[in-house]
């Protein structure tokens, strides 16, 4: 039922093209401006991102 459907659009096929590329730049937008790298600007390598990560982990996860 649902594949004809979606075998038989003209205009929709369009549409959810259109739905699928806005919502790619949306998130995309959002990832680089709203949600930083904070670790890796925050910390020169895995070993101290990890600790930070425990930390955050075992002061916060404890309310």
């Amino acid at each position: 039922m649902y594949v004809d459907g979606f075998r038989n659009m003209t205009v929709g096929r369009e549409l959810w093209l259109l739905i699928i590329i806005k919502c790619i730049l949306i998130f995309a937008i959002l990832k680089v401006f709203f949600f930083p790298d904070v670790l890796a600007t925050n910390y020169d390598n895995d070993t101290e991102r990890a600790g930070a990560v425990r930390e955050a982990l075992a002061t916060h996860g404890s309310k």
